[in-house]
């Protein structure tokens, strides 16, 4: 029995375990009355995430570790795959056209009980080889790590959702007990390491792979993230009707579609008001701005700086003065609350100055959580690069040269997804994921 073997497979489980039930929490903030909207046009409705977790589980390990018939086909086919943010189109679908809450919250149901029983029972080994070479503990790890990070792209779609169609959840509101004092780093001249070594044991998605060292120039990076004062700064300076300040593409997208400030901020007669999960308040100014690429990219010009590159802001956090390399920007503690905000602590940022004891060696602040942070490096592969045999299409699928890598992770990023070779990716004009910037001088 693969739960009797102890060890990682007693683990694998116990962690699958955990991640759906962050996904059943997160469904659980939207009535059942509104499952079928579409918070961001962009993107599937609602109802499409509650059935593709499960057909996602079940196609990657029930059919190819078990080769088990399927048990819905039509399902399986149905919620098998998402779609790109700006990948070609908004969707045309109708609420109608997707199968009753019912149906597919059955379907969610025998899934799972099917898989549990059958992975329970199993005398496979964990890191026997079960699909083109991959190991259990592989798709294992796939199917968690995918589940999870669905659980942020619902929180920020849920975000969207009005505020009167969600079921409050407990949110503290942080503030500071300080402004926010701007200031820059210098970062000497040195090397980085990206991306991880096929000989390593740990877990990685594709584009992770192959691990090789980067010389870095010196530069200068912001202390903190890029807030919301400082762009109010930005935006009152005229900073969406100056075209200097926007690449022609940029400056078409944010004309065409009437853009004139952040997805999460609201006018009001006397101000902005921001848009927390559950609530709006009044504009936090020390909290980190959430923006599209394009937006971080104009604010940058127009402080005469620029974004930091992936291997800019890799030495940023995990580097050092005397070359050694950390496993997190604080050290090689095992992330804690008191470290950052992130592993689904909160539904919101915090301020940037709010975790001075994360800090890295050279004193950058807050690269771990509160918001993912935009690079100017197209996402593009790492030399050796191989996708995944049983999911050909996860990374390679995006090496367009239209999305950008970002950094870091959010309030609702899990803690394993926080290691410093994870990378993650959007589109330029993608204005809804949890994602601020910092700016950097070279």
């Amino acid at each position: 029995m693969l739960a009797a073997q102890g060890g990682i497979a007693v683990q694998l489980l116990a962690r699958l375990a955990d991640a759906r039930q962050l996904s059943d929490v997160t469904f659980d903030v939207v009535p059942a009355d509104f499952l079928y909207e579409r918070p961001i046009p962009q993107r599937h409705r609602i109802i499409f995430y509650l059935g593709h977790l499960e057909a996602f589980d079940w196609n990657l390990l029930a059919e190819s570790v078990f080769g088990w018939k399927s048990l819905h086909p039509e399902f399986d086919r149905l919620f098998a795959f998402g779609i790109d943010p700006v990948g070609g189109g908004l969707p045309s679908d109708r609420a109608s056209d997707w199968p009753s809450e019912e149906a597919v919250r059955n379907y969610v149901s025998r899934t799972r009980a099917v898989l549990d029983e059958e992975l329970s029972n199993s005398s496979l080994e964990s890191a026997a080889p079960v699909r083109n070479g991959s190991s259990l503990e592989t798709l294992f790890n796939v199917a968690i790590e995918h589940r999870l990070m669905h659980v942020e792209t619902l929180a920020y779609m849920l975000h969207q959702l009005p505020l009167e169609r969600k079921i409050p959840q407990s949110t503290p509101l942080r503030l500071s007990a300080e402004s926010v004092n701007p200031q820059t780093i210098e970062i000497p001249a040195g090397v980085t390491t990206l991306g991880l070594s096929r000989r390593d044991e740990s877990f990685g998605w594709d584009n992770e792979y192959e691990s090789h060292i980067a010389p870095v120039p010196a530069f200068e990076i912001d202390k903190y993230q890029v807030t919301n004062q400082k762009y109010l700064d930005f935006m009152s300076a005229g900073g969406y009707e100056t075209q200097d300040f926007w690449s022609r593409e940029d400056w078409n997208w944010k004309t065409d579609r009437g853009i004139s400030h952040p997805v999460f901020w609201r006018k009001t007669g006397s101000g902005w008001l921001y848009r927390r999960m559950f609530d709006e308040i009044a504009l936090p100014l020390d909290w980190p701005v959430y923006v599209s690429h394009a937006e971080a990219m104009a604010y940058a010009r127009w402080t005469g700086k620029q974004l930091p590159t992936e291997e800019e802001w890799q030495r940023a956090a995990y580097g050092s003065s005397d070359g050694a390399e950390r496993r997190y920007p604080w050290g090689h503690q095992m992330p804690e609350s008191s470290s950052g905000n992130f592993d689904f602590h909160s539904w919101d940022p915090a301020p940037v100055n709010s975790f001075p004891l994360g800090a890295s060696a050279f004193g950058v602040e807050g690269m771990l959580g509160n918001g993912w942070e935009w690079t100017s490096s197209v996402f593009a592969p790492f030399e050796g690069f191989s996708p995944f045999p049983f999911y050909r299409g996860y990374s390679a699928d995006f090496f367009d040269g239209k999305h950008f890598v970002m950094k870091g992770g959010s309030a609702r990023t899990a803690a394993c997804m926080l290691r410093p070779t994870f990378r993650n990716w959007f589109q330029a004009h993608y204005q809804y994921v949890y994602s601020g910037f910092r700016c950097v001088n070279r």
